[in-house]
């Protein structure tokens, strides 16, 4: 959703299921990527955190999707929770080999660190290293331990230009606004107050698209709703959505 005068403000979901109450906002023809992707700009792939895809399944997703729209990728688990960013070298090629296929719909690539994962220099720095010198696009962490949100990890993540998620709920003191590297912002909305079922509040999503615009100003902006568990995302993407061009005109 391109703003007068600013950059691209992509709204979507994590997944691209389509519920039966909000089917009337998509058109009747296609996959449910199909025709997620004729109304919202971009979605979020969650399920290659849990298994890999193969190539072939990349690159049906990506011919599915009009130019222009793009898909966020999640790292696999197996890299960032189970050898928590040590040792991940096999498995990130095979990773970005599968997931390279997505070509010019690769969006951001979203590393979310376990709750438990501290910010150690050494270990981020090997792994970042390692994950830049293979991958120069988009690139977003969303850490749920308190030692990420300080100066330090900051620089850090500045220095390798990694933009820091703005999480909702916050797991810490910090994690519900923007940081990391500025030259995209990147909101999960995981529901609020019970994780992955609320839906959010008239009142929330009219201050959060005043937000995103006034973000987008800046620099491109992404926002993806995560409560899907009891369908949600969908229509919560599709009021902001709505509010976006009320705020336009």
């Amino acid at each position: 959703m391109a703003q007068p005068n600013g950059h691209p403000i992509r709204i979507g979901t994590a997944g691209w299921s389509i519920p039966k109450l909000s089917a009337p906002a998509f058109p009747v023809d296609g996959t449910h990527l199909e025709r997620t992707a004729r109304v919202m700009p971009m979605t979020e792939v969650n399920s290659s955190f849990y298994r890999p895809h193969k190539p072939e399944t990349w690159a049906r997703w990506a011919a599915s999707t009009p130019l222009g729209f793009r898909f966020a990728v999640k790292l696999p688990k197996a890299i960032s929770h189970e050898a928590r960013l040590v040792g991940a070298e096999v498995a990130l090629d095979r990773f970005l080999a599968e997931a390279g296929m997505l070509g010019d719909r690769f969006g951001p690539l979203l590393v979310q660190l376990p709750p438990s994962l501290r910010f150690d220099r050494a270990v981020a720095e090997d792994f970042f290293t390692l994950l830049r010198a293979r991958f120069d696009g988009e690139m977003v962490c969303e850490p749920r331990h308190a030692s990420w949100f300080t100066d330090a990890a900051e620089a850090f993540l500045v220095a390798h230009r990694v933009a820091r998620v703005a999480a909702d709920p916050a797991p810490v003191a910090g994690a519900g606004e923007p940081g990391g590297w500025d030259g995209l912002r990147y909101w999960r909305l995981h529901g609020s107050p019970v994780m992955y079922r609320s839906a959010y509040e008239p009142a929330v999503l009219d201050a959060l698209a005043e937000r995103l615009v006034a973000e987008a100003a800046l620099r491109p902006v992404w926002c993806v709703f995560d409560n899907t568990a009891d369908f949600h995302a969908v229509d919560d993407a599709l009021a902001t959505m709505a509010r976006l061009q009320a705020l336009q005109s």
